[in-house]
């Protein structure tokens, strides 16, 4: 075969590795925002999916969401910065659905102070629910995809962890670590077949950032900063996740992909 032949070959089957079929995807944090709508993402491309959170709310609507599309959806209420809990929900996912092809972990909270007056219980907060928890998932769910030389895992970061901002002496240094996290595990797992990478999102339209890009002050230097003279919007990170979690990204590792609109290049 020529390589012209060889590499039209290749070519053909393009569509097929970005086909989830068969894979399951535990997406950590998917009960509402960013996390649910990544959730509707793969299992559209064809993945069962378990939903994970804390508490109820948005749990047993996004698994139903996910079945109504064909795929078998599990919802499991954890709280990932315990140890116990997330090797619990581990374990419950490889009971009921029988592996973990894809890890997303979505969860996230922000607490913005003058460093001055950080009480110290936001700021671990911060800690635990952005970095510690993240770093509780990948442990465990990378064991059970070490066993199986394979898996695909995506950490959800921000533009903030590039950056720095007054009074975000919290917020951004978690993202900034879970960068250094991402890379370190690329490292050490990518020899044994799993990729790890990010995705940072600018201010995207979810309850979370809502309270800030309400504010017309807030809105206007958002938008002033964004090339494309818009807000991020969930379906932004469909296509981004979707690559993220496929074979097609299989030369892809350590890498934080910005879906920015062009902020962190302005």
């Amino acid at each position: 075969m020529d390589e012209l032949a060889r590499l039209t070959a290749l070519a053909a089957e393009t569509p097929r590795l970005f086909d989830l079929s068969g894979k399951v995807a535990l997406v950590v944090g998917g009960t509402k925002g960013l996390g649910q709508g990544m959730a509707l993402a793969l299992a559209q491309a064809g993945a069962d999916v378990c939903i994970a959170g804390r508490g109820p709310a948005g749990l047993d609507d996004t698994a139903a969401a996910v079945s109504l599309l064909g795929r078998r959806g599990l919802a499991y209420a954890a709280d990932a910065t315990d140890e116990r809990q997330v090797e619990a929900m581990v374990a419950r996912v490889l009971g009921e659905l029988d592996q973990i092809d894809i890890l997303v972990n979505s969860q996230g909270v922000v607490a913005l102070h003058p460093v001055a007056q950080f009480p110290l219980d936001d700021w671990q907060q911060v800690m635990d629910v952005n970095l510690k928890s993240v770093f509780l998932c990948c442990k465990h769910v990378g064991r059970h995809m070490l066993e199986r030389s394979y898996g695909k895992i995506i950490n959800i970061s921000s533009v903030r962890a590039f950056q720095g901002r007054a009074g975000d002496a919290a917020y951004a240094p978690s993202k900034g670590a879970l960068n250094q996290l991402t890379r370190s595990l690329a490292i050490e797992w990518g020899p044994q077949g799993i990729n790890v990478n990010g995705i940072a999102p600018v201010f995207t339209r979810t309850a979370m950032a809502a309270s800030a890009l309400d504010d017309p002050k807030v809105r206007a230097w958002v938008l002033g900063r964004i090339p494309m003279g818009r807000v991020g919007e969930i379906a932004d990170l469909f296509g981004p996740v979707v690559f993220l979690a496929s074979d097609a990204c299989g030369y892809v590792n350590g890498h934080t992909l910005p879906v920015d609109g062009g902020w962190l290049g302005a």
